[in-house]
């Protein structure tokens, strides 16, 4: 922990940079060309990475949080450097062969981050995002460069409305399902598509995007409420500004971010994850930050976690609610109290205000409101344990993820179809060659197959649509949406690509999922498991050049996180 008893620093990092020796002149140059005047810098240098863009709702309406974080950090007394990060959307982009790249993108942003703060020597930073990758990216890049740091998330969408009930992007997606089954009007799909996403903000449930805010708010990286706000209201310009305040005085006590990301801190992180239900994506994100943070998190740590945390969150996909709502019912601060008087949550970590967990939840009420049901008290929860379930077995030696919650029964044993890409798989399913009872096997889709792990939530939502979402399973290398809920695994690894048992699978074989026992197995004899495996040959490379190439050559295994940088 830091000592945050130590002198203030009397100057920044780039100063002392720029006014030792004869480099002082020209460097002090490059600065009075935009402005800068001579008591500028005496001040802190804190970057502020914004991920404005008008690719995504998501990001769309980051610009105003990044104006309000620089005001922020001016009326602090620091200067704010002003730099871009990209990313893609997730919705957008899901079904296609852009969605190969979203992953990617988390490195991309991670590398900008450290890039510029290390290039220019700053001394601290703000990270301002929306979609999905620029969370985890944005940590991963603040924890490389290791100078104080803030996250200030984008917000959530508002819901939008059709007939009387609320949308989000999964309703167009099932909406699709719906339609190809004869059960909705071509009128009514488009209506729901043109409703669904009224204005700027991240997807409103508990999608990766809000459950990768809402572990940062755990974590203490963020400041309390933020994960929860919605984007068009004032409230989260205040924040933003507030947090650039609070960054200016983090960089004067020297609170760094590895300082708050520890064991403890993820474990916290974790448990809030399990607590609201939130995404399968989180658990390849924290292998990535803990890795960044040079901390030491398996995947047999989320098992641990779940086993003892109880689903407390009633939010979509498998729920009810929005993330609105479950801001109004109190948000993550009432939900890590919850889990603290519980114990469930280490109350000593630090956070980014200089305070413990249990100090900036000390006002917070032990228990949930009596006048909500978002948030259920801990003797009354959702789930006795978290979705988030860690399977093993032949299919998957090193781990994957099963998302386990709103299932009556999530054991299964059926037959296996088999399809290399994700577009055939969609077919199927459309044309109604999918039935109870199948299990799909979607494959050639990990870090290095894909290569960049997409999503699959244009198969797994049809799949909701036709009815068939507890009815047929669904195993993958690759990855899901936050928005994907049914007998679904993820993460198989090893990957196919590698020649994991994924890809020696044929079709019709015996596949048992069996989320109790925590077993993912192909039933087939060893010895005809070990003939396949001896004649199984690697295929091509689908990309040879560019970003692509690089991430499949240099990806880990998704039960590491599929990070670049594991040598």
């Amino acid at each position: 922990m830091t000592d945050t008893t130590r002198p203030l620093l009397p100057i920044n990092r780039r100063s002392a940079n720029i006014t030792e020796g004869k480099s002082r002149a020209p460097n002090r140059s490059m600065y009075y060309a935009m402005g800068y005047e001579e008591s500028d810098f005496k001040k802190p240098m804190v970057g502020v990475a914004n991920g404005h863009s008008t690719i995504t709702p998501c990001n769309s309406g980051l610009q105003k949080l990044a104006d309000a974080a620089i005001a922020g950090i001016e009326e602090a007394g620091g200067n704010a450097q002003v730099f871009g990060t990209p990313t893609i959307s997730d919705g957008m982009a899901m079904g296609t062969e852009g969605m190969k790249y979203s992953l990617v993108s988390r490195e991309v942003i991670s590398d900008c981050i450290e890039t510029c703060v290390q290039g220019q020597w700053m001394d601290g930073v703000v990270v301002v995002g929306g979609c999905d990758k620029n969370m985890p990216g944005g940590l991963m890049g603040m924890l490389r460069a290791n100078v104080p740091a803030i996250y200030v998330y984008g917000g959530t969408i508002l819901p939008g409305s059709y007939k009387g009930q609320d949308l989000n992007i999964v309703s167009v997606f099932e909406a699709v399902g719906q339609n190809a089954a004869g059960n909705l009007s071509d009128f009514d799909l488009h209506e729901i598509e043109q409703r669904a996403i009224p204005g700027p903000g991240s997807c409103g449930g508990m999608y990766t995007a809000n459950t990768m805010s809402s572990a940062f708010e755990a974590l203490g990286i963020s400041l309390m409420y933020s994960s929860t706000m919605a984007n068009p209201h004032d409230e989260k310009l205040n924040s933003a500004k507030d947090s650039a305040k609070v960054l200016i005085e983090a960089i004067k006590k020297d609170i760094k971010p590895r300082d708050i990301v520890t064991r403890k801190s993820i474990e916290n992180a974790v448990a809030v994850i399990m607590a609201t239900g939130g995404s399968t994506n989180a658990v390849l994100h924290f292998l990535a930050i803990a890795h960044a943070a040079e901390v030491e998190w398996t995947i047999e740590d989320f098992e641990r976690v779940r086993v003892k945390t109880p689903v407390l969150c009633d939010l979509k996909p498998s729920g009810k609610y929005l993330a609105v709502d479950l801001h109004r019912a109190g948000g993550i601060p009432q939900v890590m109290k919850t889990l603290l008087v519980a114990g469930l949550l280490h109350g000593d970590c630090l956070t980014i205000t200089g305070q413990t967990i249990a100090e900036v939840l000390k006002d917070i009420p032990d228990v949930p409101r009596a006048d909500q049901d978002v948030i259920r008290p801990i003797n009354n929860p959702m789930y006795a344990q978290g979705h988030l379930a860690i399977l093993k077995g032949n299919l998957s030696p090193e781990g994957c993820v099963a998302k386990i919650t709103g299932l009556k029964k999530p054991v299964m044993t059926g037959p296996a179809r088999v399809f290399d890409d994700e577009q055939s798989a969609l077919k199927a399913i459309l044309a109604g060659k999918i039935v109870a009872g199948d299990v799909m096997v979607l494959r050639y889709l990990g870090p290095k197959g894909g290569p960049g792990m997409p999503e699959m939530l244009a198969p797994t939502g049809a799949l909701i649509g036709a009815g068939l979402g507890e009815s047929v399973g669904l195993i993958t290398d690759g990855r899901f949406s936050g928005g994907t809920w049914g007998m679904v695994v993820g993460h198989v690894a090893p990957e196919a690509a590698v020649g994991g048992t994924i890809a020696l699978i044929h079709e019709g074989d015996s596949i048992t999922i069996d989320a109790h026992a925590l077993l993912l197995q192909l039933n087939v004899p060893d010895d005809e498991i070990a003939r396949r495996r001896a004649a199984w040959k690697a295929p091509a490379p689908r990309y040879m050049r560019g970003v692509q190439a690089k991430f499949a050559f240099n990806a880990s295994t998704a039960s590491k996180g599929a990070v670049l940088d594991d040598y």
